[in-house]
């Protein structure tokens, strides 16, 4: 039956080299992320969510400006009015005569307003700060959607790549498990084996086109959330190798990075930046305000006998507020218990980031360890199989003992594939964890997104209607 271990042995050398050696023509990982980078729409969407964000700047800078506002009117009036004649030639005790005015007019105006800000409690100063923080704070869960496309789309690969190499064992063995039927009945017939072991043949032979089956699934779910989480539907997978080398070399050094560049802990510090200046502006409503406003307006037919007039003024205009219902004070307790919340989260973000790394780093040396462990579990699978057939060929073993030694094989195999594929998969999650997980670090051939492009585009925009687009 060494045929039939060749034919096994052959397929299992292959998958077990799935994860470390190098193709000659195949989509590789690095493409796939980089695919997957440009043109997730998780990412692109999030990406839509920072441009407008930044669009709260300039929003907030408005308030340093100047503001115009033109008015026109025009409209038609009909007029009649009855007047008494007053004149030196009426004799005295004569009665009064009248006359009247009548006739339609087009009364029709126009002018401009221009009011200045001159001091509104540093409320703009603040809420422009406010602005800014929220920006930092939308580019950082752009970073942190970043790491999580990516980290998702190499475990989708690297899952591909895994069930891939089961249903190539899998096929394999029920191949071996077919040719162990046939000799087990060619046995029989030279009375070498009873009935029985002709059964427990086809018994696990059932079982292999089971496994099969369930293996075939398997890849077909691989392939569809390949194709949902990269964006295309996958073709030849080559190999791909650990990003150890992007990480910190000691877990208390992966613990200090992870605290301080995981996004998750850098968008809970702008959140608090934010919280503060909500503060500010809250306060701010308390203090007195102080504006310039000028004004010109021309009238033109405003009555029968009134035809043209002009006007201009100009107005500063100071405003302190005394008391207005309290709203104002409720509304600065509340900004600063969302303040103190904020604060709280960041000490939540900090002792997940450290759980994380720690969490990443264990289960990255597990899978070290594992690969060790199965390789030698392989081998010595092998090396059963091979004396247990050669006893059975002697009559010192049974035909279920070779099916229980080829099963162990097969299941030390795909321990083998799962643990290279853990492998390379808890690499990239402690890459994650320490927040590095991005293009620029990963070396991947896509225009890395610079968000301070947008931010720039619009910042000190006063007018416009079109994004910087074009749309």
């Amino acid at each position: 039956m060494s045929n039939d271990l060749t034919g096994l042995g052959a397929a299992a050398t292959t998958v077990a080299a799935l994860l470390f050696c190098q193709p000659v023509l195949a989509d590789t990982l690095e493409s796939a992320l980089a695919y997957a980078y440009a043109n997730n729409p998780q990412l692109n969407s999030q990406r839509a969510v920072v441009r407008a964000t930044d669009e709260g700047v300039p929003t907030a800078l408005a308030g340093y400006r100047p503001r115009a506002v033109a008015t026109a009117s025009i409209g038609t009036q009909s007029l009649s009015t009855k007047l008494r004649e007053i004149g030196s030639t009426t004799p005295p005790g004569a009665p009064a005569s009248y006359f009247t005015q009548s006739g339609v007019n087009t009364p029709h105006s126009a002018g401009v307003t221009v009011t200045q800000n001159l001091l509104n409690g540093f409320q703009t100063a603040n809420r422009t700060k406010l602005a800014e923080s929220q920006v930092f704070a939308a580019r950082e869960t752009l970073r942190s959607i970043e790491q999580t496309v990516l980290l998702n789309a190499a475990t989708a690969y690297m899952n591909l790549l895994r069930d891939a190499g089961i249903l190539e064992l899998q096929r394999s063995n029920l191949e071996v498990l077919q040719e162990q039927l046939r000799q087990t009945k060619a046995r029989l017939e030279n009375g070498n084996v009873t009935a029985t072991d002709v059964s427990q043949s086809e018994t696990r032979l059932s079982v292999g086109r089971t496994q099969l089956y369930v293996a075939e699934a398997n890849y077909e779910s691989a392939r569809a959330v390949y194709r949902q989480v990269i964006g295309l539907d996958p073709g030849k997978l080559a190999p791909a190798a650990p990003v150890d080398r992007f990480t910190p070399r000691t877990l208390p050094a992966a613990i200090a990075a992870g605290i301080a560049q995981s996004p998750a802990v850098t968008t809970a510090q702008h959140n608090v930046d934010i919280a503060v200046h909500q503060v500010k502006v809250a306060e701010g409503a308390l203090y007195p305000t102080l504006s310039l406003q000028g004004s010109v307006q021309k009238n033109y037919e405003q009555t029968l006998t009134l035809l043209q007039t002009f006007n201009a003024s100009g107005t500063l205009q100071y405003s302190a507020p005394l008391y207005q219902g309290g709203s104002e004070y409720a509304a600065i307790r509340q900004a600063k218990e969302t303040q103190g919340q904020r604060q709280l989260d960041l000490s939540v973000a900090r002792d997940q980031a450290r759980m994380s790394v720690a969490q990443a780093w264990a289960q990255l040396e597990a899978a070290k360890q594992s690969i060790e462990s199965t390789k030698a579990q392989v081998k010595a699978a092998e090396a059963a199989l091979n004396g247990v057939r050669e006893e059975a060929r002697l009559g010192q073993r049974t035909t279920l003992d070779v099916l229980n030694a080829q099963q162990e094989l097969v299941s030390a195999r795909i321990a083998l594939v799962g643990s290279q594929r853990d492998r390379l998969v808890n690499s990239y999650t402690l890459v994650a964890a320490v927040g590095r997980l991005a293009p620029q670090v990963l070396g991947l051939t896509v225009p890395a997104y610079d968000p301070q492009v947008h931010y720039h585009q619009v910042r000190d925009a006063w007018t416009g209607v079109r994004t910087p687009d074009g749309q």
